[in-house]
């Protein structure tokens, strides 16, 4: 079995175990066999900033999605959200894991790091994606 595909299967069977009953970060679906699309669920206080733009206010649960690349796992997933959250270092489009992705790295350990990032227990306002989150 080639590598890659090792790995994903590796990936997937730790994030079944890790998150089947995780009160904090769910599963809620995947893609692929083995998968190489995931969504979860955080259920995590995190900053959203309402429409009238005036101050960011708390909300508890979000969506993420992480796609693999083929290159992956030498290369990072590629992580987005699938709702609003006001953070430096996430945008609607990408969340930056550049700065803290190497291949050995597991893909359980991204998953826990990004609730870290939804939850302000990580974040780097110097280099932002969100420079309006970062000045604040």
């Amino acid at each position: 079995m080639r590598p890659r595909l090792r790995r994903l299967m590796a990936d997937f069977q730790k994030l079944q175990t890790l998150f089947a009953s995780n009160p904090y970060i769910e599963l809620v679906e995947h893609e692929g066999d083995p998968p190489e699309k995931y969504t979860f669920r955080f259920k995590l206080p995190g900053l959203e900033l309402p429409a009238n733009g005036k101050a960011p206010v708390v909300k508890e649960e979000h969506l993420v999605q992480i796609l693999l690349p083929l290159e992956y796992p030498k290369r990072p997933p590629f992580c987005r959200m699938l709702s609003t959250v006001y953070h430096p270092n996430i945008d609607p489009a990408k969340i930056c894991i550049g700065d803290h992705w190497s291949a050995g790295q597991s893909l359980a350990h991204l998953i826990a790091r990004i609730g870290e990032m939804i939850s302000f227990q990580s974040y780097n306002v110097k280099s932002p994606l969100n420079a309006e989150a970062a000045a604040w």
